[in-house]
């Protein structure tokens, strides 16, 4: 017999035919082609709820749905929280110069805007070098040193990169 709550009272149903459903696991073998797919597929290798995601990320479950199914896409601000999440940079190689900017930027979660300003140059001047490279010698050598300074402390590269300026 099966036990029912009908307006406030149980009632009983015999023969009934009753069948249970459950959620069916999420498959976790597939290969993510977005970086919303890569959050889905480790939070499901997790067994995380997207609530438990956001509250990890510092966003809201909404935001955490939207970039799982392609809605949006993740602020460059959370980039760091995302990759302390997947343990890994989910972006592609960086190769030449103009990528490593690029990477090292999306990295540490700053704007265009912002790294421009934490090198002194104009962001313009930036998201040229980010998009087409960085046409002068003496600005390769500048950026160079900003980047690496930058993996022993932003103090630090800010300080010494500035001076060439």
């Amino acid at each position: 017999m099966i036990d029912v709550l009908l307006h406030g009272r149980v009632a009983f149903l015999p023969c009934l035919p009753v069948t249970l459903k459950g959620l069916k696991p999420k498959d976790t073998d597939f290969e993510p082609r977005t970086l919303g797919e890569r959050i889905r597929k480790r939070r499901l290798e997790l067994r995380l709820s997207q609530k438990e995601v956001a509250r990890r990320l510092g966003w809201s479950w909404r935001t955490v749905f939207n970039w799982e199914n392609g809605k949006t896409k993740p602020a460059v601000e959370s980039i760091p929280a995302i990759i302390g999440f997947l343990g890994y940079d989910p972006f592609q190689e960086a190769a030449s110069l103009s990528e490593r900017l690029a990477a090292r930027r999306r990295a540490n979660g700053w704007t265009i805007k912002r790294a421009a300003e934490q090198l002194g140059v104009d962001e313009g001047t930036w998201g040229r070098w980010e998009k087409t490279g960085i046409p002068w010698k003496r600005h390769q050598e500048i950026v160079q040193t900003f980047l690496e300074e930058l993996s022993r402390g932003p103090a630090r590269a800010l300080r010494n990169s500035r001076q060439g300026l």
